[in-house]
């Protein structure tokens, strides 16, 4: 079943803390990563916007773990490839919790192709819901909070990938690219009001391309003899929605693996 054109009102919602209470919109906060984070931010006091696709079971689930914090959060479900709905899930967000003060760009288009497969409609996939979304949700958060006369924040999630590269997952490494270098663009062009950073992880978590051995094996290929977890880098976002100081700049947690030479994407290997 496909997304909606517009974002849906929130699939679940718990007892929300008072208004006061900051407010973030974790995209792909359904499963895997995102979760991961928007947990970390509920269990330090933040609201949380966890934004879905497809997946409104695991959404609810995040949103009821949420619920044993000390914070509230709702579901909100939107495609990031349609420019209208995301144009739409800021304002629906602030209509129902109130207030937005961050936004996590977590969710991510991740298909393969290289160089021999590559077309125009899969880079203009993985631009449009990597990249092209990411900057929308920047800019209206920016107004929001322009009309609020408040600070706040934008943390986009990249890869390691990008400072190590192999022509492996063509479309999805051009479009983090491109995310990346938005990230100094945004930091320029929304400051003072808008602080935008980028948090790049390693090799985090398995998938269907990994098993858990294989998988093991090249969490353990770094500098520092594993890369990140899931964990690590929920640390490092709330860390960057804190630091009052950072802008324009990405933070590398992957136990360096950026700094070794892999011919292929992990997933190949």
């Amino acid at each position: 079943m496909s997304a909606p054109n517009n974002p849906s009102s929130p699939a679940s919602a718990t007892s929300l803390e008072p208004a006061t209470a900051p407010v973030v919109l974790v995209t792909g906060a359904a499963k895997r990563l995102g979760r991961e984070i928007a947990l970390k931010l509920a269990a330090n006091g933040w609201r949380v916007a966890v934004h879905y696709r497809d997946s409104v079971e695991d959404a609810t689930k995040t949103v009821a773990a949420a619920a044993l914090s000390t914070a509230g959060a709702a579901a909100f479900r939107c495609n990031l490839s349609n420019e209208t709905a995301v144009r739409n899930l800021v304002p629906t967000v602030i209509e129902h919790l109130g207030r937005l003060d961050a936004v996590v760009n977590s969710a991510s288009t991740f298909e393969h192709d290289d160089a021999a497969s590559f077309s125009f409609a899969a880079m203009e996939k993985h631009l449009r819901s990597n990249a092209g979304a990411a900057i929308l949700l920047a800019q209206a958060l920016h107004t929001h909070l322009t009309e609020r006369n408040a600070n706040g924040a934008v943390v986009n999630l990249l890869d390691q990938k990008l400072w190590n590269q192999n022509p492996d997952f063509m479309s999805y490494t051009l479009s983090k690219a491109a995310l990346e270098a938005a990230n100094t663009m945004l930091a320029l062009a929304l400051a003072p009001r808008v602080r935008v950073v980028g948090v790049a992880p390693g090799l985090t978590l398995t998938s269907h391309m990994l098993g858990e051995d294989k998988f093991a094996a090249l969490h353990k290929l770094s500098p520092l003899g594993r890369s990140s977890t899931p964990e690590d880098v929920a640390a490092t976002v709330l860390f960057a929605l804190q630091n009052q100081s950072m802008t324009g700049t990405t933070l590398l947690v992957d136990g360096g693996q950026h700094l070794m030479r892999f011919e292929r994407d992990f997933s190949l290997m």
